[in-house]
């Protein structure tokens, strides 16, 4: 609680050292934490937030306030403290303020505690005024990309003259760990291609690192580098200098041509006179003992506790808080006028920044008509994308230089290329950088545009990072991944997933689909552009896959449910059940048709998602998989795990126990047991199996 303890210093000076103070008292009472960066860098948050950054604290999602991104997620205290002494506002699901703080001084006392807004890492969607999930380096700097993409996107579609509605800019503290990690430099040279002076990195030059200085592994020019990548870059020599923080502010700000990097030297840990240049200032409190010499250091009373002297709230209100709030009244005030001289523009705005769509948004989804040679999934999908696109003008994408085989490029009239030149384009080109394209991805998300990115299933792993994290944030992501099996023949088992599926499902919160045929891939697409708090994982063929003769067979519309009924025995219930996903449908349907002119009768099921059908009520999924049916075969060409599930320990699985090979499809089938008569010959072994339990149980 604030007090009448004044400790020396202007308000500036009190203000830094409380956020300092308050990031060592917290970690001492946690236990556990990293104060050695906040309070170095406690100055520079300040500046920033004091008197740079166009943030309304009591409307953290006004859509055009410039974005804070703490990539070096472990110095989570620095942010916490920033939104406690602004005295941001929390927010619901809905979107509503709430009146009370993001974070409170018991929050800040409970850090690292169960149920604190102050967890160990910052959290999106849990603590309001935290942009994104931070925590594994690097990431947040790709983030901060998407961000000033989306931000540079939303300007040439929705500004008009007048009506400069979105000019947001985007800041993001980046620590040593950052610059080291790999998906940092993907979006630092997409960023500098793409001339995004619209972005500032600050880069916390403390040279230290857990294991000890950055000398032992880590000798880049730094400066060098990003000249290199076409990046503006200035340098502060001294961290707690303000003057000359503004004046880099001020540099980033001139700047029309580039993204900006400032380097600010200095010292983690900086007035604890044991640890001060030290990895022991990282990732450990500092002792009561050291926490009392760096309050001293301070003129600070040493023993005093969260300590927030009188004036420095009131001083939070009249610099952040004043201008805050009168440039977001000013943009509420000018979108209304917007609302009536552009309306449709303004609805977009409106449905964009609520996660909704637009009325009549799915009526050109196309309807295939069955064919026995059919297309592949990954053609079908970008056809229904290319219906869907023109109808939901926000939604963009690309990808990691594979536009030619995952066929996710926008054709119709005026979709555009974004580039440096052009920022009105809805066509991404992300390169070869698929942790970079995923995790930038999840900044458009956080920015409200609906982006998808894709590659080769293969190389999810390469991104798997920023997908899983997608998936913690609750942001809906589409990532598109085709080439999915040993399908893609030749290539051999460098390009042929086969972990990559259940490695996917294994992801909480993420959707994974698999669709059948091109039906199944439009009604895939409805379920995708539906979801507002779940990533997708949209997993397509190369190869053709039959569309199925839906008159015969089940509808499509199932797999809004996971899996439904596609083939049931003419007459008579089912004494086997055969289950299979995206190419395997088709291999199922030919394995019932033979069983069912023998007549044995079989059922088949497309599971196109197992997250959607286990969501399904057990009434449902008892219905589609009855409990009394024991024989059971599940058929994927993919690693077996997690199939028994479905099929009970017992039941039979089809599918790869081993990498792939290079040959064409055809001899690939048959060498992995990928055919009709395979699969028919399975399901007959699990009729025979379940004949000899029952007369044992006799």
């Amino acid at each position: 609680m604030t007090t009448t303890l004044r400790p020396s210093g202007d308000l500036d000076t009190i203000s830094i050292n409380t956020i300092r103070t308050l990031a060592i008292d917290a970690v001492e009472q946690a236990n556990s934490g990293h104060p050695g960066t906040p309070m170095g860098m406690a100055p520079v948050g300040y500046q920033l937030w004091q008197y740079e950054l166009n943030f309304d604290p009591a409307d953290p999602l006004w859509p055009n306030r410039d974005r804070f991104v703490l990539s070096a997620g472990h110095a989570s205290m620095l942010l916490y403290s920033l939104l406690h002494l602004a005295g941001v506002k929390a927010v619901n699901p809905a979107y509503e303020t709430l009146g009370h703080a993001s974070v409170t001084l018991e929050d800040i006392k409970t850090f690292r505690e169960l149920g604190s807004r102050c967890p160990g890492h910052p959290e999106y969607r849990w603590t309001s005024g935290v942009e994104t999930t931070t925590g594994p380096l690097g990431q947040g700097v790709a983030n901060s990309v998407g961000m000033a993409i989306s931000s540079a996107w939303l300007a040439s579609r929705y500004n008009k003259p007048g009506f400069n509605l979105f000019d947001y800019k985007v800041y993001s503290l980046m620590g040593d760990g950052d610059m080291m990690e790999g998906i940092s430099d993907e979006a630092a040279s997409l960023a500098g291609h793409l001339g995004l002076s619209n972005l500032c990195w600050i880069y916390d030059n403390n040279k230290v690192t857990i294991e000890g200085p950055t000398a032992l592994a880590f000798s880049e020019d730094v400066s060098s580098l990003f000249l290199g990548y076409g990046w503006n870059v200035t340098k502060v020599s001294d961290a707690n200098d303000l003057s000359m923080l503004a004046k880099a502010f001020q540099v980033f700000r001139d700047e029309t041509q580039r993204p900006t990097l400032i380097i600010v030297d200095s010292h983690i840990g900086f007035g604890a006179p044991d640890v001060q240049d030290t990895s022991a200032a990282h990732g450990a409190p500092l002792g009561a003992e050291e926490a009392k010499k760096a309050k001293h250091s301070y003129g600070w009373p040493e023993n005093a506790k969260f300590l927030i002297p009188e004036g420095v709230y009131e001083h939070f209100a009249k610099g952040i808080g004043a201008r805050g709030g009168e440039l977001r009244a000013a943009w509420i005030s000018l979108f209304a006028d917007y609302e009536r001289k552009h309306p449709t523009l303004a609805a977009e705005i409106l449905a964009m920044q609520h996660r909704e769509l637009p009325l009549h948004w799915d009526v050109d989804i196309p309807t295939f008509n069955s064919d026995p040679k059919g297309m592949a999934t990954r053609e079908s999908s970008g056809e229904v994308l290319n219906s869907i696109a023109p109808r939901v003008p926000w939604l963009l994408g690309g990808s990691a230089d594979l536009t030619p085989s995952t066929l996710t490029h926008l054709t119709f009239a005026g979709a555009g290329d974004f580039e440096a030149a052009d920022h009105n384009g809805r066509n991404l080109h992300f390169g070869i950088r698929e942790h970079g394209a995923a995790a930038i991805s999840s900044g458009l998300s956080l920015s409200k545009v609906r982006p998808y990115w894709s590659t080769f299933l293969v190389f999810s792993d390469y991104a798997r990072g920023a997908i899983r994290l997608s998936a913690l944030m609750e942001i809906p992501v589409i990532h598109i991944f085709t080439h999915d099996s040993i399908g893609m023949g030749q290539d051999g088992p460098t390009h042929q997933p086969i972990e990559q599926l259940a490695s996917l499902r294994a992801i909480p919160g993420l959707i994974v689909l698999r669709p059948a045929d091109a039906n199944e891939v439009a009604e895939a697409w409805r379920v995708i552009m539906e979801l507002q708090h779940n990533p997708v994982a949209l997993v397509l063929t190369r190869q053709a896959v039959s569309t199925l003769d839906r008159s015969r067979y089940g509808s499509a519309k199932g797999v809004a449910r996971g899996a439904y009924v596609l083939a049931d025995p003419i007459t008579g219930p089912p004494a086997a059940i055969v289950i299979a996903t995206g190419s395997e449908v088709s291999l199922a349907i030919a394995a019932y048709e033979e069983l069912s002119s023998q007549g044995i009768a079989v059922r088949v099921v497309s599971m196109p998602s197992c997250e959607l059908f286990d969501r399904q009520p057990a009434t449902y999924r008892d219905s589609v998989l009855p409990p009394e049916i024991l024989a059971r075969v599940a058929v994927e060409e993919a690693f077996t795990f997690g199939w028994h599930r479905y099929v009970g320990i017992d039941g039979a699985v089809v599918g790869m126990h081993t990498f792939g090979a290079s040959a064409p499809l055809k001899d690939l089938q048959n060498k992995f047991g990928f055919t009709p008569e395979k699969v028919a010959d399975t399901i007959r072994q699990q009729l025979q199996t379940q004949l000899q339990n029952q007369r044992k149980n006799r």
